[in-house]
């Protein structure tokens, strides 16, 4: 396992950090000897979420005390990489959290992205690894992997790159990885083919095929397919300036999906999993499509491209049409699809569309239960004849203004079958500001949830 920032070396010393909740502080102060007790009482802690409280001892630092207010003890435990001194160690005390959500909070707190800088890099305090769980470092691996592929800028992560990260993350735990490229690209895949045309950077799309050592040829199969657009300018139709500042996480529902993949494989899960992964750029140059081209798919349809900024769902259409063709269980997408979906929701609650009303309430209780919620938006067949076009099967998008999410997600739900359980994320994958444990920048949102649903679904697991 890699090394995580926030966790420390075994066989080290470690300072105890108590957690409370504010109902919780008397009766917790009660256990302290006096001199703590009338510390904590001074520093005027009231138990607030992320709140730090300095124990002191004899021979100075003696441990600390953390307030989880009412919320999540995640996100309370996200503050305490950040608060307590950089490098100090600290063993997780048995208290009012959950000891795998302590742990987990803690390590992403640990999180930066600020290896390419060369001075004033963040330095936590660290876990002591007898503190977490497994699972804990499994999921916080997880999520940290997918951070650092958002995160990481454009000119050194490209179609290639990606793959690349793909198949390596596959080798490690024994998957088949499948790339594709060139000729077989265009090929098999000509609507993802036709988006990374414009690219000097070729396109490229990576098949994971991976079975958990209990897992028969019967068992579930849970397919993945990722949105993976290392960079967006939004082609022909291009997009303003400020709009590409972040368009680096134009990939990030390929991150959140090799990071569930990363898990489920790591945890060893008793199923059967595929994972693809369309790796692009959206340029402009004379290859690049154009609006009003018309481009083949996987599943036989034409595509009318209405705007080449809409070409999130021409690199997932292939992508879905092949993955349902073998029946899985689950398919789920994810993508950064629309800025419609921020609109409606904001950008801290993906918008979930499925087409199946048991894997959807599976999904959102698993998000609500993992502190990782999505909101579900419906597939309003009213809507699909807004996709039609005089001169194509459809267009990648509406003529008209309205319900830009919905509109994307049918376009989708075109090429699913209707027998296929799917569920279409339509993520932002993207922290907006520091908050604790949830530092600015990448974000694997719905990485938890997802994996939680499938535990909870096919498993029989009570998963963190």
């Amino acid at each position: 396992m890699a090394q995580l920032a926030g966790l420390a070396q075994p066989g080290g010393p470690a300072l105890p950090l108590y957690a409370v909740r504010p109902a919780g502080l008397s009766a917790f102060a009660e256990t302290l000897p006096a001199a703590q007790a009338a510390g904590l009482a001074a520093q005027s802690f009231q138990a607030g979420a992320g709140e730090i409280a300095r124990l002191a001892g004899p021979e100075g630092l003696a441990g600390a005390v953390l307030g989880l207010g009412t919320g999540p003890a995640l996100h309370a435990f996200g503050a305490a990489a950040a608060a307590l001194p950089p490098g100090s160690v600290w063993r997780l005390e048995s208290g009012e959290a959950p000891p795998d959500e302590a742990a987990l909070g803690f390590l992403l707190g640990g999180y930066r992205y600020d290896r390419l800088k060369t001075s004033k890099r963040f330095s936590p305090a660290l876990l002591d690894r007898g503190s977490a769980s497994a699972r804990a470092l499994i999921l916080a691996e997880a999520i940290c992997a997918a951070r650092d592929l958002i995160n990481t800028p454009p000119n050194l992560l490209g179609p290639q790159e990606l793959a690349a990260a793909v198949a390596a993350t596959g080798a490690r735990f024994g998957a088949v990885a499948e790339p594709i490229t060139g000729a077989a690209l265009a090929e098999r895949y000509p609507a993802l083919a036709a988006v990374g045309a414009g690219s000097e950077r070729p396109a490229a799309a990576v098949r994971l095929i991976w079975q958990g050592s209990k897992a028969g040829a019967h068992s579930p199969l849970i397919s993945l397919c990722g949105k993976g657009v290392c960079f967006d300018t939004g082609g022909y139709d291009l997009k303003p300036s400020a709009a590409m500042l972040r368009m680096k996480k134009d990939m990030g529902g390929a991150a959140i999906l090799l990071g569930l993949a990363q898990a489920v494989m790591a945890l060893d899960l008793p199923l059967r999993l595929q994972l693809r992964i369309g790796c692009v750029e959206n340029a402009v140059s004379g290859h690049a499509m154009r609006p009003s081209d018309i481009l083949q798919t996987h599943a036989g349809l034409s595509v009318e491209v209405g705007n080449t900024d809409a070409e999130g769902r021409l690199v997932l259409c292939d992508l879905l049409a092949e993955a349902a063709k073998e029946s899985p269980a689950w398919l789920i997408d994810a993508a950064t699809l629309t800025g419609a979906a921020r609109v409606a929701l904001g950008p801290d609650l993906p918008a979930l569309f499925c087409t199946n009303d048991d894997m959807a309430e599976t999904i959102l209780r698993a998000g609500i239960a993992a502190h990782d919620p999505l909101w579900r938006l419906p597939l309003f067949a009213g809507y699909d004849s807004w996709l039609d076009s005089p001169v194509a099967d459809l267009n990648n998008v509406s003529a008209k203004p309205f319900a830009g999410a919905i509109v994307a997600a049918l376009f989708l739900k075109r090429f699913v079958p209707e027998r296929i359980s799917w569920a279409h994320v339509d993520a932002y994958a993207w922290n907006d500001a520091n908050r604790p444990g949830r530092p600015e920048g990448g974000e694997a949102q719905t990485l938890r949830a997802l994996l939680q649903a499938i535990e909870n679904n096919f498993c029989a697991s009570q998963a963190l």
